[in-house]
């Protein structure tokens, strides 16, 4: 640590001090018996008005923290009383009344500061000798209080705001979540279906069966029924929490990369620009439930295309790998990063990034680099796929 750096830590400690308004008043009303009482001065012929001004202008300020309001009026009412009354002006108040007038400007509304500020204005005008370096540190102090509280609400603010925007991102990656699960269901129950169909049909047609191997056979069709069962009961939860549950969900199979062209066919009529579906590499059949997922980032990111660019032209890429697919949807649109999560927070790009996450892919989204915004993921290809 520098010593410019210790210097700073401890001037910031003993500015925060709970204690520094009392530790200052010691020495400040030494210094108010000292200038009407030192032998240098003209001996006042009746000191007690002079010293219960200069103590009036230091004392209060122990009473700061606590009584913040009747200190400044204190103060203030001192330093300005003084020079009218008495011709003279207490020094060694002027550094209380900076610190109470600061303090009035950090805690008070700004009609308050400027109630304080008035009289150092009327003043100003009638002495100017006096009165206009007066006015200028009372602004300055009252000034920098109410810039300091500003600060420290607008932090404040920024605090919140971000705190409120992390849980409705929150509650939106789970909402988004609960609906990829709720259509994945009828996949993975169909998978479950299917095993349970094929145990069962084994159990009979497989000749020379042991009864070992068909109590094998049933109990994995038992297993698979079970879960099946719990399955249901997962979905039931599912729409329970979810918003559109009150309406019953329309019984249609999940769709897949089979119905992409009648999807750019519907987005090229409703946006009244060219929409293209580009394909390249040899075609695969890939896992539903990754067919679902390419799916869903294609219809939503044509969904924002046709929101933020709309009538201009869409490009909808499809390249086949061995071991990804790799989809790219580019528009002419000014490129701004906007998405659905703006009209939606369920929606959009969180709903992309979350499908991708969940199939083991990457995805990138923002201008591209001919302008335009483009959306760009890459899905890997488990194995067992074939081409189509």
């Amino acid at each position: 640590m520098t010593w410019t750096r210790a210097v700073s830590t401890a001037a910031r400690r003993l500015l925060t001090h709970p204690d520094l308004p009392l530790m200052a008043t010691c020495p400040l009303t030494l210094a108010a018996l000292t200038e009407v009482l030192a032998p240098a001065q003209p001996a006042p012929t009746d000191p007690l008005g002079p010293l219960a001004l200069a103590l009036a202008a230091t004392l209060p300020l122990a009473f700061l923290r606590s009584q913040p309001l009747l200190s400044a009026i204190s103060v203030t009412a001192a330093v300005l009383l003084a020079p009218p009354t008495y011709d003279r002006i207490f020094y060694s108040g002027l550094p209380a009344l900076a610190a109470v007038l600061y303090v009035v400007g950090r805690r008070q509304q700004g009609r308050t500061a400027v109630l304080f500020a008035l009289p150092f204005a009327a003043y100003a005008l009638t002495d100017g000798h006096l009165g206009v370096p007066l006015l200028i540190g009372t602004a300055a102090a009252l000034t920098a209080g109410h810039a300091h509280r500003t600060r420290t609400e607008n932090t404040r603010r920024s605090a919140a705001d971000r705190s409120y925007t992390g849980t409705v991102l929150a509650h939106a990656a789970l909402g988004e979540r609960a609906r990829i699960a709720r259509e994945l269901h009828d996949i993975v129950a169909h998978h479950v279906s299917t095993i349970s169909v094929q145990s069962e049909t084994a159990r009979f047609t497989t000749p020379g069966l042991t009864a070992e191997g068909a109590a094998a056979f049933l109990a994995i069709g038992d297993t698979a029924r079970l879960a099946l069962t719990e399955m249901r009961r997962l979905l039931g939860v599912l729409r329970e929490d979810a918003p559109e549950a009150t309406a019953p969900p329309a019984r249609a199979p999940q769709p897949g990369l089979d119905q992409l062209v009648a999807l750019v066919d519907e987005a090229r009529e409703a946006a009244d620009g060219a929409v293209r579906l580009i394909v390249r590499g040899p075609v695969t059949t890939l896992d539903p439930g990754l067919e679902l997922t390419a799916y869903r980032i294609v219809q939503e990111a044509l969904t924002n295309a046709r929101r933020h660019a709309r009538g201009g032209a869409v490009d909808v890429e499809l390249h086949y790998t061995e071991a990804e697919l790799t989809l790219r949807i580019r528009d002419c649109g000014p490129g701004d990063g906007k998405d659905g999560t703006e009209d939606n927070p369920g929606y959009g790009l969180l709903g992309m990034r979350e499908r991708t996450t969940m199939a083991g892919g990457t995805l990138r989204a923002g201008q591209g680099p001919a302008g335009g915004f483009l959306v760009e993921a890459a899905l890997p290809i488990r194995a067992g796929s074939h081409p189509a």
